[in-house]
Formats: structure tokens, C-alpha cells, sequence
């Protein structure tokens, strides 16, 4: 029996959470999040309460268990409190800037980097060096986070770069005269 898969999912007072045949709708304080899941895979919302259990111990059955239960555990806490994800920007010059809803990156280039982030996801600057993903769905926060380090990924020699927050880079050691 999966461990994540097994364990019910306690629905916060001010979350709703609908299944019509395989896609499960969870609507919250902080947007609205559908998804489509395997219809092997049982739901069930009893009194405040999501349960999720399978058919038989086939293995596609375990494998989409336990993903099933975290993903729907992600979609509440989406809608209830929000995901977010910090980046730093490390290096000489490197500065973010919110220019309306696009956010604008000076990394380096002799041009700077706009990102415009999709619907349902916000960007914040509190400082020049930082910049905060935010919203309710996990996979497009991250994904979002991930484009925006892809700009100028940390480098091993200086450590410059964008990083996560609380990113550890291997630091290399340069060439060394003869």
C-alpha cells in the first residue's frame, strides 16, 4: 500500500472540492484549479475528507496511487494558502525590475530579459537582487521559476548567476599558472 496514497486529505472550511466522472475541480479563497486523473484510480470526498484508493495492486495501479493523492494535496493547498518560490540574483551589475506585469532582468546581456508570466501567476521584486514566483497551481509556479534561472543558471567558477533561494552552488577552482 503506498504511504502518501493511503493517508485521507483533510478539506480546509473554505475549500470546495467537486469530481465529475475523472476530473476533480478544487475552488478555494486563492483561484480555481481542474484536473483530469486516471479513471482507474477511486476519489471519494466524505464530510470534509478525500480518500483516494485503487482497484487492484497492478503496477501502473501503485505508481498512480500515491501521485494521485499528492497531486490533489497540492491542488488544496493551492487554493487555500498559495505557493511561492524565491530566486536570487547573484553578480556585479545583476538587477530584476517589475516593469507593469513583465518582469524585467539586467544578468549580463547587452539586452535585458523580459518575462511575462501567465495567467494566475504573480511576480514580485522586493529588492533589486531578489524575485518572488507566486500562485496556486505548484507545477506552473516551478516552471515559472525554472525559465526565469534558465536566463543565467549559477556558474561553479564565481557563483554568479540566478539561484534558488537557499541554493547551494558548487564552487570549481580556476587554472592555476604553471
Amino acid at each position: 500500500m503506498s504511504r502518501v496514497g493511503k493517508k485521507p486529505l483533510e478539506i480546509p472550511s473554505d475549500v470546495t472540492v467537486t469530481i465529475k466522472e475523472s476530473t476533480v475541480t478544487v475552488k478555494g479563497p486563492k483561484g480555481e484549479l481542474t484536473r483530469t486523473f486516471n479513471p482507474d484510480i477511486n476519489i471519494n470526498v466524505e464530510e470534509n475528507v478525500l480518500t483516494v484508493t485503487r482497484p487492484s495492486d497492478h503496477k501502473e495501479h501503485r505508481a498512480l496511487h500515491g501521485t494521485t493523492r499528492s497531486l490533489l494535496g497540492n491542488m488544496v493547498e493551492g487554493v487555500s494558502k498559495g505557493f511561492e518560490k524565491g530566486l536570487e540574483l547573484v553578480g556585479v551589475g545583476y538587477r530584476a525590475s517589475k516593469s507593469g506585469n513583465k518582469l524585467v532582468l539586467n544578468v549580463g546581456y547587452s539586452h535585458p530579459v523580459e518575462i511575462v508570466p501567465e495567467q494566475g501567476i504573480e511576480i514580485e521584486v522586493p529588492s533589486q537582487t531578489k524575485v518572488i514566483v507566486k500562485g496556486s497551481d505548484k507545477e506552473r509556479v516551478g516552471a515559472l521559476a525554472s525559465n526565469i534561472r534558465d536566463v543565467r543558471p549559477p556558474e561553479p567558477y564565481k557563483g554568479k548567476g540566478i539561484r534558488y533561494e537557499g541554493e547551494h552552488v558548487r564552487r570549481k577552482e580556476g587554472k592555476t599558472a604553471k
